[in-house]
């Protein structure tokens, strides 16, 4: 019979979900695994959010005003990740694009989706600064740079950080683990950080940050209710 292939090529996924390659074939067994797993994430997952409610709660609200004081005066969000983070800046840029509920739009973009210029910049330059020279580029005193990592070692963040602070930008991070090179920078304003080394947990966790940072943002901006 031939090896599977998850565990003859993807020994990570099998440690995440062992019950998926067990030798039996309990069904009930397999359903009480999956159901226990399932609970046990969804709980790490609440105690995570709770940690960073607690301990950044003040600062977020502290964030929020600001960022809402810069669009006031006309500035834009700048969003920038790679990987799944960049996708996690896709969704951050499209909610003050998107606000629903007849909110006046807010101007924001993410650095990651022109494929053009990501890939221009990456085979002409290098990769590393693929960010900033679209911050030194567009970036205005007003503006706001928001950028995510799950290691917060990214070369290419750290750089556009330091692009963005040196143009007066508002400069956000969000990380994980203890926050990485990100925890080392001067020039992020408001780091926060999900204490955690799962790449899934603190994804989670800064979905949960982001989407706080603009309902305190419409808030203060006098455009939407924060949520009870």
């Amino acid at each position: 019979m031939p090896q599977r292939r998850s565990e003859a090529g993807h020994p990570a996924v099998e440690s995440l979900y062992p019950f998926l390659y067990a030798s039996t074939s309990d069904l009930p067994a397999v359903l009480a695994e999956v159901r226990r797993s399932t609970v046990a994430k969804a709980a790490e997952i609440m105690e995570l959010r709770r940690v960073i409610g607690e301990r950044d709660g003040a600062r977020m609200a502290a964030c929020a005003q600001e960022a809402a004081r810069r669009f006031a005066a006309g500035g834009r969000l700048f969003a920038f990740g790679n990987g799944g983070s960049a996708t996690d800046a896709q969704q951050l840029a499209t909610l003050y694009l998107y606000p629903g509920g007849g909110s006046t739009p807010l101007a924001a973009y993410n650095l990651a989706s022109d494929t053009a210029v990501v890939t221009a910049l990456s085979n002409d330059i290098g990769v590393e600064v693929v960010f900033s020279r679209q911050i030194a580029a567009f970036g205005r005193q007003d503006d706001i740079a928001v950028g995510l990592s799950t290691s917060g070692n990214s070369a290419n963040l750290l750089r556009a950080f330091d692009e963005a602070s040196r143009r007066g930008l508002l400069t956000i991070g969000l990380s994980g683990y203890e926050g990485g090179k990100m925890a080392e920078l001067d020039s992020i304003d408001y780091l926060f950080v999900a204490p955690s080394s799962s790449v899934h947990r603190i994804q989670e966790a800064q979905t949960t940050v982001y989407n706080v940072l603009w309902e305190l943002t419409l808030a203060a901006l006098g455009r939407r209710k924060v949520r009870g």
